[in-house]
């Protein structure tokens, strides 16, 4: 990569930029500056997450359409390596954990709180926003979240997902000595199942139709596992989150809320579901969808450097720039669970899943 005499990149970048449905080219652009309250960051890893592969593979999501050439990415750590007008000069230099939502902080929606429902967001990787897997991008400085030594490069980019599942458990209402049934194994599944645990649940019980996730979802704290569609799960549970976007799953979950539980629902699925109102109504329960996450990484941040949430064993294959669709496509090994790019990388290397003990 080019670089100033003091240090500093300049010139242009590698970046990869979907044109359309498995149309994804590695191209130059040029290098962003930061402007006032902003930082340079270069990316040392991007999560790929089933929101990138839905655009890799369909070109849209719901009303999110890929019109124009989009950069892809929104699960990212690096080192801040240039600041803006306004920013200390001490944050060059800093490993960072990059919150890719930035709202506008004026609407209603902003100033109660609820940050991830602004309709004036903008989110990276979302169409028409630039997302991270690139060599280089620029972010406010506030989001910028500087994380310890403790936490690796990989685990730094995965509390974006972590967050997730931060959210779906504040949903729940999840805490010590809590039940807790979850609907499918993949990454954010994982997570969700590895905060549960965290915070003290202690029954946690999890379905899915891959043997291997299920297994994973047992080294992440899970305390039984079923095949969904195949084993019953007993006993009645404070609280259901679907994280597997099944019909079938979410209808069968409800059923096994007991009364004043919660549902939460993840997943992406069908944009209709039907749900059995009646249980709903008699049992009084709080059914509610999530939408990304808000206030999430400080805790996020907390629960990996001090050892009570595990990242890096959800890595299954670790990718450089040029292997980006190569990572998109890791996903259709059953073995697969979450794949990373980093930018720097030339080689890339894959791994199996490893279930060791819960985190």
């Amino acid at each position: 990569m080019p670089a100033s005499k003091s240090g500093q990149p300049n010139g242009t970048m590698m970046a990869a930029v979907l044109h359309a449905p498995h149309d994804l080219r590695i191209e130059h652009r040029s290098l962003p500056t930061p402007s006032p309250g902003e930082v340079l960051v270069r990316i040392l890893s991007v999560g790929v997450c089933g929101s990138d592969v839905h655009y890799y593979e369909h070109g849209r999501i719901g009303d999110f359409v890929v019109r124009s050439p989009l950069v892809l990415g929104h699960e990212s750590s690096g080192q801040i390596v240039e600041v803006g007008a306004g920013v200390s000069p001490g944050r060059v230099g800093q490993r960072v954990a990059i919150e890719p939502g930035e709202p506008c902080r004026r609407c209603d929606q902003c100033q109660a709180g609820r940050y991830n429902l602004c309709p004036n967001i903008k989110f990276h990787g979302t169409p028409p926003v630039d997302g991270t897997l690139s060599e280089f991008v620029t972010v406010q400085s506030e989001l910028a979240y500087t994380v310890p030594d403790e936490i690796s490069d990989n685990a730094a980019a995965l509390l974006e997902p972590l967050s997730v599942g931060i959210w779906a458990n504040r949903k729940a209402g999840i805490q010590v000595g809590a039940s807790l049934l979850i609907a499918g194994a993949g990454p954010i599944g994982l997570v969700t199942t590895k905060v549960a645990h965290a915070v003290g649940a202690t029954r946690i019980v999890v379905t899915d139709v891959n043997r291997i996730r299920l297994s994973a979802a047992l080294a992440s704290g899970a305390t039984a596992i079923a095949v969904a569609g195949s084993d019953d799960v007993a006993g009645e549970f404070d609280a259901f989150i679907d994280c597997s976007g099944s019909a079938a799953a979410t209808a069968a979950g409800v059923r096994l809320v007991r009364p004043g539980g919660s549902v939460v629902l993840v997943g992406m699925g069908a944009d209709e579901l039907r749900l059995p109102l009646g249980i709903i109504q008699q049992r009084e329960l709080v059914v509610t969808g999530t939408f990304r996450y808000a206030n999430t990484w400080p805790t996020a941040i907390a629960l990996v450097a001090s050892g009570r949430v595990s990242l890096d064993d959800l890595v299954t294959g670790e990718y450089g720039l040029a292997d980006v669709e190569q990572a998109l496509t890791a996903g259709r090994d059953p073995q697969s669970v979450k794949a990373v790019v980093q930018p720097a990388r030339g080689k890339s290397r894959t791994t199996l899943l490893t279930t060791g003990a819960p985190s």
